[in-house]
């Protein structure tokens, strides 16, 4: 951003600035596709195994259908707080006209038509399409804004009734389909993590680019939005979870949260919920006093299936950016967001940068462009690391829960 204000400011004309631009952009748009490349085959295979798993519910009984309900429950509760926070403090409404009209030219894909192609047709037309005729269609046009099928939302539709399928199918007859679209989850998230290695370059790209072009009205509102995911992510840590840990888990929160301190700052450090679990596990046995065979089930489902932070961080980046936009939001997209970050909460990879495919899907199947979640990618890093202390005190939480209730 820095070298970005310096060109802008440097005494170059617009012109100069813009070839400047032209030039260091692509770097961003390679990185920004070698993400949007991974959305449908994580999609697929993260949705469908995730919901396959939770079908063992009929072997694990209580406990499943516990583990299960809460984290239906929580994930809904932390979108709302998003959403709830985004609608009261607004972190898009000091960004100046010009600088939303740039925004509108700087990304391929009109939000205008978008945000008038997804309210098209009523609630009952969208419900309609929501189950695909040809789902490979669905995964195929899912990004194009003239397409009228259920884009991502028809494919998040299929991908859960696979899962489904498969839980109840023979195990026996599955055993190859699973393996496949776990080596394909596997290679995926392979592909993630070489994606973020080009990071430095392609995020110092896209910030450049909009430094150089927008000013320091791009850094007012980033900081605004920094601080209302932090807010969200701070009030769902230490509201929400002592009242559901006070109600349902008779646990006091002052000693939960003293002895899960030590966890909270490897979350910090690691922004992975799977690099975390088997501190968590020892965490929740020895110094929780939970029990282990349940805190076991609970927290080694949760490091993938329970992301409250991931869940909340979605809702409050999807609806900033459709700000930003100047793209409203009618009760169906709004729902359709609570609906999309809970089930991507299912499927989203406890990893660093994991959640980063799932806001593509989200900003796709809303209307907004997927190419402007480059404005954030800046301070991702940072609010990675912070959404994945929510997550593992989460599956804490979720275990501790169940743990008194079983």
């Amino acid at each position: 951003m820095a070298a970005g204000f310096a060109v802008r400011f440097s005494g170059l004309s617009e012109t100069a600035v813009e070839g400047v631009v032209r030039w260091v952009k692509p770097a961003g748009d390679v990185f920004l596709r070698l993400l949007f490349m991974t959305v449908m085959p994580v999609l697929v295979s993260a949705l469908s195994l995730g919901v396959a798993e939770l079908g063992d519910i009929r072997r694990v009984g209580r406990v499943g259908l516990k583990t299960l309900g809460f984290t239906l429950f929580v994930s809904c509760a932390a979108v709302l707080t998003g959403i709830l926070a985004v609608r009261v403090l607004n972190p898009s409404g000091g960004l100046p006209e010009a600088d939303r009209l740039a925004l509108l030219e700087r990304f391929p894909v009109p939000a205008s038509a978008l945000a008038e192609e997804t309210r098209g047709g009523g609630i009952v037309d969208a419900l309609v399409k929501i189950v695909p005729k040809n789902p490979l269609e669905d995964m195929v046009r899912a990004f194009d804004p003239s397409y009228a099928g259920g884009g991502i939302l028809a494919v998040i539709f299929f991908s859960f009734m696979l899962g489904i399928a498969m839980a109840l199918a023979p195990p026996s007859k599955t055993a190859g389909l699973k393996a496949c679209l776990e080596g394909l989850f596997e290679s995926m998230m392979k592909l993630i993590d070489i994606g973020m290695r080009f990071a430095p370059f392609g995020v110092f790209a896209l910030l450049f680019s909009l430094s150089a072009t927008m000013g320091f009205s791009i850094l007012a509102i980033l900081s605004r939005y920094v601080a209302v995911v932090l807010a969200g992510l701070l009030f769902h840590l230490f509201i929400t979870y002592s009242v559901l840990l006070s109600a349902f888990g008779r646990m006091r929160p002052g000693f939960f949260f003293r002895n899960t301190a030590e966890l909270m700052l490897i979350a910090f450090s690691t922004s992975s919920s799977n690099a975390t679990l088997p501190a968590a596990l020892r965490t929740a046995t020895d110094r929780l006093g939970l029990k282990q065979d349940v805190s076991r089930f609970v927290l080694t489902l949760g490091a993938t299936a329970n992301q409250n932070g991931t869940a909340l961080y979605e809702g409050v980046t999807v609806l900033f950016l459709a700000g930003c936009f100047g793209v409203p939001l009618t009760l169906v997209q709004q729902a359709t967001v609570i609906l999309l970050c809970v089930l991507a909460g299912v499927g989203t990879a406890g990893v660093p940068g994991g959640s980063l495919p799932a806001v593509v899907m989200i900003l796709a199947g809303i209307g907004v462009p997927a190419e402007s979640m480059g404005i954030i990618l800046g301070i991702d890093r940072l609010l990675d690391m912070s959404r994945t202390v929510v997550n593992v005190q989460g599956d804490l939480v979720a275990a501790a829960v169940v743990s008194r209730s079983s």
